[in-house]
């Protein structure tokens, strides 16, 4: 595997742009507009059929809980207390068991919603029979109306489930079951304090309840039942999922159905255990609770109904977070996590009970707090260990038989409620244990079950753990998830920017994958056993062609197997920030198998603690807390013959995130305040009349000027203000004012003829030009419909006041609020931050319209690529009204770390050299021509601390470039770029090399690699068909920095 691949093996987009031919050169710009493709959004969720089953499912949890809680209570007063626990929760439960293959059938026999109804409608003659138990006050008739109710719930369970999965795309699965979870546990809560409640009502009248009363309970319960069935006609209706099945009323042959359908997969059967063994202890400490309030703490039935709230309460909180924590994908890693959780917060439950004191006030005891958040955290962990489960199976099961899958699924979660309410009853009343044990029980008898999830599950583990991690560190969004195929193998393909790609890509689909990683990392202690766990791939290029054609088999062999497989196709970290040419290698794994190129592209890592920018590797600062990164999935590629096709759709990817991105970017007003604010004591700007200002000096000179010049000079309707100085700090002051008073600043070629100059001045309606007294008598301009405004002059009107308010915005206006007061926040990035005129030598000159988008796009691509800090300083020559004199001369040191030194003439090669050497500049930005003068008159001394050369304009010769490298040690770097591209669209860069690591920045006789975010490409003129490597045609640039337009003329 090679660091990079020859020029001609490389699209344009991909490797170095070959100088255009001059006569399409121009036609650049206006070729294409940038991409500004809209992210895919995620998946709604309340729509208002899954809020009708929402509500469906609340009604009917309610009322069940209500009347089961109230029928225990009463029972308690003539039964055994472990006898009524018992038969209140076989009473709910054995109808499960014996219904639920039944149910199964129905759910794939007719339209869900259809047996979701008329579940619901049974519920009014089950209302009416629990008002005659009622008024009987016959304990074994409620028992029977507690029967009915989960009669009918068994036959609308799997019906329910299985219209989740309709209702919603998988990706909003974890969090539809999540939502699902939380409604039914606040049901189950609120009608367990009902039922508590009722009890405390009617018991004082069991005997001969009052008629009043029972209309009353009655009439409630009857309300429940219409809102529920209301509720339900909402869920939309959907074709039966088998409606040729035979009918089937013996449940024998429909439990064995499903029991069938769960053993048939083991990964069902596996996972309906896992939430049998969930429901076994949600019954187990929802029964015990009853006991366990009283006896371990002394309180009432009422007040052990808020403690069975609070257990609830966390199940639905933990549903919740589960579902989040998913991130859209069905996310089983979670699943040993809640495990551990049931754990600890059980065996937490219990110490309470052994802490606390009934001789002394609760509220008084640490042990009565411990046991409520213990509970809660119970709670919460059962939540993140059941949502997962309930969410794979539905992914998993196929839909023809999902109804009979689930039913599977309910017959073993209830059978384990019937055998946790026998076990409580053995518990509780045949073996005489205290509560509180139980709950020690309950933790210790999950051991066993955690462990044997890690031993499962201990690659997805690994990954929830990475995820954790990782969502702590990163805001990391996901785009195209769904162009990972749900089964089958794929290989991904993704750039390669920092050491924590991996982890990010780990964690950014619902598929567990492969990872081919470089060999010596696999072999680190501490490494070792995780890249056993997570079977990745180790390879390495020194080992040989047998060793690295041994792991591509491996991966291929993978693919081919139905798994997932990722390689980072580059072969290595990118050292310079732009993306390396992709190895073919890659190829093999896919060819022959069908399988698909998933490509990706990760975006926002470069500068994080974890990217080589700035040549360190995590010793430096983190920029900050929670990093926003994104990932975009591609379309699936088949049948894929180079490498360099697939570079190309990830630069693709990569261009629509910057598109993306640069909407939502700070405006470069914006970016000078903060600059300032963030290196206040930094020279910011100087130059060679001997100006020198720190950032803090800077941004109050420009409040300073943007006050007067917005009381004596701009009209309020008045919007493109002329500029006409040379490169310095009053012309950086004089741009910075105009862009934080939110005016359109537009600097005037003061080369061209003052019959040009007025057609400028002319079409953009300018009426005030900002210039100097020193300039004019230097160079005398006859401008006609616009008048000097003298900077002089304008000096004079700064009153004490406007500095005294400037200063006090500068140093104590925190930089949000001061954007506020200076509107700067109701600017849009659309909107027009300069007008630069082309020169017109071939006719009038056009007027190039850049917004805010557009420059600082460039600006944080060249910031990007040339990695720059408060150490760097640009020698600023290239006038202003040219676009890149504006963006990177002006512009840049304005919003970025690095200092701006000015000089009016580019060809004083002696004064420069001076400014260079006394300022220790590192940047020099150019044209051939004039380094041809530097080459001449500058010494080696003065030039000894430049690290960059970037020229362009005209062609570079070789020997040129060859030359200036043997005198100053520095390689120039050549660039390509129009007004009409904000100006730059591609570049050169230095080489990076480090050891027997090369990547190759630069290559002579080019203009180097696309910026960023940027993408090119050479068509026919004619046609517009793409052509192939290394043939002359129309260049086409796409990317944020493509210009607005030309002004007043839409139709060019």
């Amino acid at each position: 595997m090679t660091d990079h691949v020859p020029a001609d093996q490389q699209t344009p987009s991909a490797g170095d742009i070959s100088r255009p031919p001059a006569e399409v050169s121009s036609a650049v710009a206006t070729s294409v507009a940038a991409g500004t493709d809209t992210p895919t959004a995620s998946p709604r969720l309340l729509t208002i059929g899954f809020v009708g089953l929402l509500i469906t499912q609340f009604m009917g949890a309610f009322l069940d809980n209500l009347f089961r809680w109230f029928a225990v209570s009463v029972a308690q007063q003539q039964l055994d207390v472990g006898m009524t626990l018992m038969l209140g929760g076989l009473a709910l439960t054995v109808p499960y068991v014996l219904l639920t293959p039944t149910a199964g059938w129905l759910a794939d026999r007719f339209p869900k919603r259809s047996v979701i109804v008329a579940c619901k409608l049974l519920e009014f003659a089950i209302t009416a029979l629990a008002v005659i138990s009622l008024a009987t006050a016959n304990v074994w008739l409620m028992f029977a109306v507690v029967g009915l109710l989960g009669a009918q719930s068994a036959l609308f369970g799997p019906s329910k489930f299985g219209s989740i999965a309709e209702i919603l795309p998988t990706e909003a699965l974890a969090r539809g079951n999540g939502l699902m979870q939380m409604t039914s546990m606040s049901a189950i809560i609120l009608g367990g304090i009902a039922g508590y409640g009722m009890y405390d009502w009617l018991a004082p009248e069991l005997s001969a309840p009052q008629f009043v009363d029972l209309v009353t309970v009655g009439g409630v319960m009857l309300g429940i039942a219409i809102a529920g069935t209301g509720a339900s006609l909402l869920i939309p209706l959907a074709p039966a999922a088998d409606p040729t099945r035979t009918t089937e009323i013996n449940p024998v042959p429909n439990l064995l159905k499903a029991i069938g359908a769960l053993t048939a997969d083991p990964r069902l059967l596996r996972t309906a255990m896992g939430i049998a063994f969930f429901f076994f202890l949600g019954a187990l400490s929802q029964s015990n609770l009853d006991q366990f309030g009283p006896q371990t703490f002394g309180i009432s039935k009422t007040e052990t109904g808020f403690l069975l709230g609070t257990l609830i309460l966390g199940v639905g909180i933990g549903s919740v977070l589960a579902g989040i924590w998913s991130d859209g994908k069905v996310e089983l890693g979670i699943v040993p996590l809640g495990a551990i959780g049931i754990i600890v917060s059980s065996l937490a439950v219990w110490l309470s009970g052994q802490m606390f004191d009934l001789d002394l006030p609760r509220q008084e005891q640490f042990a009565y707090y411990l046991g409520i958040a213990s509970l809660f955290l119970l709670g919460v962990s059962a939540g993140l260990f059941d949502v997962p489960l309930e969410s794979y199976l539905q992914f998993r099961s196929d839909v023809k038989n999902r109804g009979t899958v689930l039913a599977g699924n309910y017959f073993l979660s209830y059978s384990m409620i019937i055998v946790s309410s026998g076990f409580v009853y053995l518990l509780l009343t045949v073996w005489g244990v205290h509560p509180k044990t139980v709950f020690l029980i309950a933790g210790l008898i999950t051991i066993p079950v955690t462990l044997y999830l890690l031993y499962l599950l201990p690659d997805l583990t690994v990954r929830f753990l990475m995820w954790l991690w990782s969502h702590s560190l990163y805001k990391l969004n996901v785009y195209g998830r769904e162009n990972v195929p749900d089964h089958g193998g794929a290989l991904i393909v993704p750039n390669h920017v920092s050491w924590v790609d991996g982890i990010l890509m780990m964690v950014s689909t619902s598929r567990f994958a492969r990872f081919i990683i470089f060999a010596d990392f696999t072999e680190l202690w501490g490494l070792r056993t995780l890249a056993r766990i997570m079977k990745v791939i180790p390879i390495r290029a020194t080992d040989g062609p047998k060793a690295i054609l041994k792991a591509l088999q491996t991966a291929k062999e993978s693919v081919q197997a139905g798994e997932v497989v990722v390689i980072f196709a580059e072969g290595q970290l990118t050292r310079t920030g732009q993306m390396q040419p992709f190895n073919r290698g890659m190829l093999k794994i896919v060819e022959g198998t069908g399988a698909p190129i998933i490509p990706a592209h990760i975006h926002g890592l470069w500068g994080s603690i974890f990217s080589y920018r700035g040549g360190r590797f995590v010793w430096k600062w983190p920029q900050k807390w929670r990093y926003p990164v994104t990932i975009r999935f591609g379309k699936p590629m088949h049948d894929v013959k180079e490498a360099g096709a697939v570079r190309r759709v990830v630069e693709q990817l990569g261009s629509k995130e910057t598109a993306m991105e640069a909407k939502e970017q700070l405006i470069p007003a914006r970016q000078f305040i903060r600059n300032c604010k963030r290196f206040p004591n930094i020279v910011r700007a100087a130059d060679s009349a001997g100006v020198q200002l720190t950032s803090r000096k800077l941004l109050i000179a420009s409040l300073a000027m943007r006050r007067a010049l917005l009381r004596h000079v701009i009209q309020r309707q008045e919007q493109n203000i002329g500029v006409l100085l040379p490169p310095s700090v009053g012309g950086c002051i004089a741009n910075t004012a105009l862009a934080l008073a939110g005016k359109t600043a537009v600097n005037l070629n003061y080369t061209l003829s003052d019959d040009v100059l007025n057609v400028c001045i002319k079409k953009a309606g300018i009426t005030h030009v900002l210039t100097s007294k020193k300039f004019i008598e230097k160079k005398p301009f006859a401008i006609e419909g616009a008048e000097f405004v003298y900077l002089e002059d304008l000096k004079e009107k700064i009153t004490g006041l406007d500095k005294a308010i400037s200063a006090a915005q500068a140093i104590a206006c925190p930089a949000g609020i001061l954007e506020r007061q200076l509107g700067l926040h109701r600017i849009s990035t659309d909107d027009t931050l300069t007008i630069v005129f082309t020169s017109g030598s071939t006719g009038e000159p056009k007027g190039v319209v850049l917004s805010h988008r557009n420059v600082a796009s460039n600006l944080e691509a060249i910031d990007s690529l040339l990695q720059l800090d408060e150490k760097d300083g640009i020698m600023g020559i290239l006038p202003f009204f040219h676009s890149f004199g504006y963006t990177a001369c002006l512009w840049l040191p304005m919003c970025y770390a690095l200092r701006g030194v000015y000089h009016f003439n580019p060809l004083d090669a002696r004064i420069i050299g001076r400014l260079v050497h006394d300022h220790k500049l590192t940047i020099l930005m150019a044209t051939p021509t004039f380094l041809k003068m530097y080459l001449k008159r500058c010494e080696v001394e003065q030039f000894k601390t430049l690290d960059i050369v970037v020229v362009g304009a005209e062609k570079l010769p070789v020997d040129l470039a060859e030359e200036f490298k043997a005198k100053f040690g520095i390689t120039p770097s050549e660039g390509y770029g129009t007004t009409e591209l904000s100006p730059v669209a591609a570049v050169n860069i230095p080489d990076h090399r480090s050891g027997k690591l090369v990547q190759t920045g630069t290559k002579l006789g080019t203009v180097g690699r696309p910026l960023p975010g940027v993408l090119a490409k050479v068509v026919n003129p004619d046609t517009g068909e793409d052509l192939g490597f290394n043939q002359e045609g129309l260049l086409l640039i796409k990317g944020p920095n493509v210009m607005m337009g030309y002004l007043n003329e839409p139709e060019k």
